[in-house]
């Protein structure tokens, strides 16, 4: 099952750069972030939970504001 959340994560910020300019594609970047965090937990990559976690937070501001 992580294996799946992975690889949705990956489609998700593979398909997010060519939709950044709208809502879509910021929803995207959020949600393969997300995704690809919870295969950082599970592996206990700390630098990585952080990095993702940054850039969800990034992209949320840019979404709302």
């Amino acid at each position: 099952m992580l294996s799946v959340i992975a690889w949705i994560g990956t489609v998700c910020m593979a398909t997010a750069p060519f939709l950044i300019d709208y809502d879509i594609g910021k929803l995207l970047a959020i949600m393969g972030l997300t995704l690809l965090t919870v295969q950082a937990t599970h592996a206990k990559l700390y630098n990585l939970i952080l990095l993702n976690t940054i850039g969800i937070i990034g992209y949320f501001y840019a979404l709302y504001f």
